[in-house]
């Protein structure tokens, strides 16, 4: 039977499994009796292209089926700085699970970037997780935060670019419309700051990330970046989820309505 292994970024793991993706993604949302709910983020990892830094010889001791046949879910390798220490080579595509286990796979692409927008929202992810509004655009921001010459940095970072609308271009006057941020006038004022002070590139608009992204505010798509790379997955656009991932776009857009 073929195992599979995945980094997990809510909360950062390296698993081993024999589930294939879309199995594992609903089994981490809902559990193996469906008495858990919760969404999921996870890459697909080439385990040919990791190093000796992970026991990887525990797949081959304890990922096995059980007496009855039934794959082993699960064999945690790593809780710690995982990310850290998986090279960019080995990332395969990524897997977005809403909390009723839906899943979506997005495979990488070139990233263009071409926008007029002035302003931008990013949520980390992976290993740090605030919300940051930032006048860099994605290239420019993923260098910043993994710049270890600075005092403040990160060896690698997985982050997606959030929507904001007419604020992109327009902090102050700007509609809201449906944004579903919480305290949305701190993010105007966070905005506004940067439009004020260009020497500033970034302001922290949440610290930290309760572990719920709204799947529906994703703009163009997710990065992992260290100093001389960075991946890039499209997220595709509202007329393909319609078209082509309809069951998963109706969960994902459920969630930030509810209350």
């Amino acid at each position: 039977m073929k195992k599979y292994l995945y980094l997990s970024l809510t909360p950062e793991a390296l698993i081993a499994s024999m589930l294939p993706p879309l199995e594992f993604g609903n089994y981490m949302a809902v559990g193996s009796r469906k008495r858990t709910r919760g969404q999921a983020i996870f890459f697909e990892i080439d385990i040919d292209k990791l190093t000796n830094h992970f026991p990887l010889e525990l797949i081959e001791k304890r990922c096995k089926p059980d007496e009855t046949g039934k794959p082993k879910r699960s064999v945690y390798l790593s809780i710690y700085r995982a990310l850290e220490h998986v090279p960019l080579e080995a990332f395969k595509d990524l897997f977005l699970v809403t909390d009723d286990g839906r899943v979506l796979k997005l495979s990488q692409g070139n990233f263009d970037e071409k926008e007029n927008h002035h302003l931008h929202l990013y949520q980390q992810l992976c290993p740090v997780t605030p919300m940051i509004a930032s006048i860099a655009g994605p290239k420019e921001f993923s260098n910043i935060l993994t710049d270890t010459n600075k005092p403040v940095s990160v060896p690698k970072l997985v982050f997606v670019e959030l929507d904001l609308g007419e604020l992109a271009n327009d902090p102050k006057n700007g509609k809201v419309e449906n944004l579903p941020y919480p305290n949305i006038e701190h993010l105007r004022d966070c905005l506004i700051g940067l439009t004020h002070n260009p020497d500033k590139p970034s302001k922290t608009v949440i610290r930290i990330f309760r572990g719920e992204l709204f799947y529906r505010t994703c703009k163009n798509g997710f990065f992992v970046g260290n100093q001389s790379q960075m991946l890039y997955y499209p997220f595709p656009s509202i007329k393909e989820l319609n078209d082509e991932h309809y069951i998963w776009w109706r969960s994902a857009i459920n969630i930030g309505f509810s209350g």
